[in-house]
């Protein structure tokens, strides 16, 4: 039975074929053989293969893997860096009021009261 990759925008998929080539020259710029990596990484050489190729069929979980063993995994973190999107969406959703809410304070003393009221002997 074959596997079906899953279907991605053309953009999509050349930034994970380029992400694939990056893992790849990193490993050669390490001198790394394709065998060595794919031990440290648990994962079979066919696997890495697909992995520098930018398979989107190939679990995150294992590119994670890869990169840890380049010492690349601190990179992962900026996938997804920071949503400008997002944020965009967000502040655009938020609701503006015309004034501010009502605060009660119990802490400030009211005009009748006088300081010698609130020490007590």
């Amino acid at each position: 039975m074959t596997r079906t990759s899953p279907s991605l925008l053309p953009r999509l998929s050349r930034s994970l074929q380029g992400f694939g080539n990056n893992l790849k020259l990193a490993r050669l710029r390490r001198k790394y053989s394709a065998q060595i990596v794919a031990e440290r990484a648990g994962i079979s050489r066919k696997t890495l293969y697909r992995v520098e190729r930018g398979d989107p069929a190939v679990a995150l979980g294992i590119y994670a893997r890869v990169m840890q063993v380049l010492r690349l995994e601190g990179d992962l973190a900026k996938l997804a860096g920071d949503d400008l999107l997002g944020h965009k969406l967000q502040d655009v959703r938020l609701a503006f009021r015309r004034r501010a809410p009502k605060h009660t304070r119990t802490d400030l003393p009211h005009e009748g009261d006088s300081d010698s009221a609130k020490v007590s002997s």
